[in-house]
């Protein structure tokens, strides 16, 4: 049986990627800083902040105990908030950067061990470009530089396999987090979790544009 690790899981598209893969058959081990209810969708779920070096690699520990290896890779956890640069605090700034970036270098840092040779590991993206407006930019900065590691770590991982999925405006939590609209078009992240899925079908490699 094919094993999935989804961190972040209890956001918008990492909880519609455990439904999706569990009702699919998979093994499904669940990282969140907090649980709340994932345990109605997988009893494999672990607590862990991807921000802290600690218990990154505590979780992987405990994801170790459950499966021999990882088939299947998601980094969908992240942050946003709205703050020009005059207004913005480092504080803040190194928040947006450790959810969306930081994180995403750990937790893939220290999986290492535990994947499967032929892994697929998928990193969640933003058009960044379309990200580059007033408020946002330490949230482009992030999701600039994490389509920049992703292509870099893809260059380095030989059989395995690395996507930076970048999707358009995706209806979930975080619009609450910025004083614009969510677009009528945002799509649902179930439609997000299945274009990941149907990717990983394909060995997909590179960048994945949803749109």
């Amino acid at each position: 049986m094919s094993t999935a690790m989804v961190w972040g899981a209890n956001g918008g598209i990492g909880r519609a990627l455990v439904s999706e893969l569990a009702g699919q058959g998979w093994t499904v081990i669940a990282v969140a800083r907090q649980a709340g209810d994932l345990d109605q969708l997988t009893p494999l779920v672990i607590e862990a902040d991807v921000t802290r070096p600690h218990d990154v690699q505590q979780a992987v520990q405990l994801a170790g105990y459950e499966a021999e290896q990882i088939d299947l890779w998601i980094y969908t956890a992240g942050d946003i908030t709205s703050s020009k640069v005059e207004e913005m605090t480092p504080v803040v700034w190194q928040r947006i950067l450790d959810a969306n970036l930081t994180g995403a270098f750990l937790t893939a840092h220290y999986s290492l061990p535990l994947l499967a040779p032929d892994a697929h590991l998928f990193f969640l993206g933003a058009v960044s470009q379309r990200m580059q407006m007033p408020g946002l930019a330490a949230y482009a900065a992030a999701k600039a530089g994490l389509e920049a590691f992703g292509e870099a770590f893809r260059k380095e991982a030989r059989k395995r396999k690395v996507t930076v999925v970048r999707p358009g405006a995706v209806n979930t939590a975080l619009w609450q987090k910025v004083p614009f609209k969510m677009p009528g078009n945002a799509m649902a992240p179930q439609i997000v979790a299945q274009a990941i899925l149907t990717a990983y079908a394909a060995e997909h490699k590179g960048t994945l544009d949803l749109i």
